[in-house]
């Protein structure tokens, strides 16, 4: 069973910068990840606005303002960051709690539509333990939300576990499913790599609407006619559920604090992803706040005492 990864807060070792374009403006943007102090969370820093200044926005469901395409935080009358979720999918799947993400564009720069890029601009610098406690969003009740033919929801489990279908009307893809319980080394190794994807006949009709304006075959695997039109073709054979697992642990991350709980989704999205966020949040019954010390004392206990059914005591419940 999964347990928790750690007990204490990480952040940056130093500094580190990436520059490339946004996959949907085509624009240049520049993103440096700042270390940050203990209990500062995930924080976008906005620079090179038209007014001259800076807007902080935090990467918390809360700021959310759009999910169409991509996911975006922010107020629109201020500013915002669009296509966050490779980023976020990188820091949390890391177990990294505390960044600044200063940036010079309102896109994140898409890189190579996956998060490879940004773990390896993390291993750069490195990652540092901190003195504060790590806390974790314990789900205590199954909260599920529906749109249409698909879904989304969380429950209860003893660590954190992600399973994720996807179905379309094409040999190619068809149905994929991907479930692992997550740790750092399983979003390395099973879906930092794995690409966004499109179909070009969709492309066609968004690009002339200013969207998906950087897309290319050098950040998206392009897909017409039932087959793949990149050249080196797929990096995991189902590289296309993979990728909506890490969009997943992308969005989900935007709880603002590392979740205790199983999510679970059948041909979802960002919309159902942060729809999922909110339907939790809304129901003071469903979470709550538990220490990640008392956690993995009691989740080691259950582990000595060779029970693999046996769940974690945690320790008095706080509230947010």
């Amino acid at each position: 069973m999964a347990r928790t990864s750690g007990t204490l807060q990480t952040t940056l070792r130093a500094p580190v910068s990436l520059t490339g374009i946004g996959v949907h403006s085509g624009l240049p943007v520049s993103v440096t990840l700042h270390p940050a102090d203990p209990n500062t969370g995930i924080t976008f820093l906005r620079t090179e606005l038209a007014h001259g200044g800076e807007v902080e926005i935090a990467a918390d469901w809360r700021s959310v303002a759009a999910t169409e395409l991509c996911t975006v935080i922010g107020d629109p009358s201020k500013a915002t960051v669009a296509t966050i979720e490779h980023l976020m999918a990188a820091l949390r799947g890391l177990m990294i709690d505390n960044v600044i993400v200063e940036i010079d564009g309102a896109e994140t720069p898409v890189m190579d539509g996956s998060s490879a890029a940004f773990i390896d601009a993390i291993d750069q610098v490195g990652i540092v333990t901190q003195s504060a406690r790590r806390r974790y969003i314990k789900v205590l009740k199954p909260i599920r939300v529906e749109a249409g033919s698909g879904w989304a929801e969380l429950r209860p489990y003893d660590g954190t576990r992600f399973e994720v279908t996807i179905e379309f009307p094409i040999d190619l893809i068809g149905k994929q499913t991907f479930a692992a319980d997550m740790t750092p080394a399983v979003f390395r190794k099973d879906l930092s790599r794995a690409r966004t994807f499109g179909f070009v006949k969709d492309l066609e009709k968004l690009i002339p609407l200013g969207l998906c304006r950087g897309s290319s075959l050098e950040n998206s695997v392009a897909i017409r006619d039932d087959r793949v039109l990149n050249p080196e073709g797929l990096r995991y054979v189902d590289e296309f559920v993979r990728h909506k697992a890490l969009d997943a642990v992308g969005d989900i991350a935007l709880s603002g604090a590392p979740i205790l709980g199983l999510f679970r989704s059948y041909r979802g999205g960002h919309r159902l992803n942060f729809q999922t966020l909110q339907a939790l949040f809304a129901d003071e019954t469903a979470w709550t706040l538990v220490d990640g010390a008392v956690a993995r004392r009691e989740s080691s206990s259950n582990a000595e005492l060779g029970s693999s059914m046996a769940a974690p005591a945690f320790g008095p419940n706080r509230a947010a």
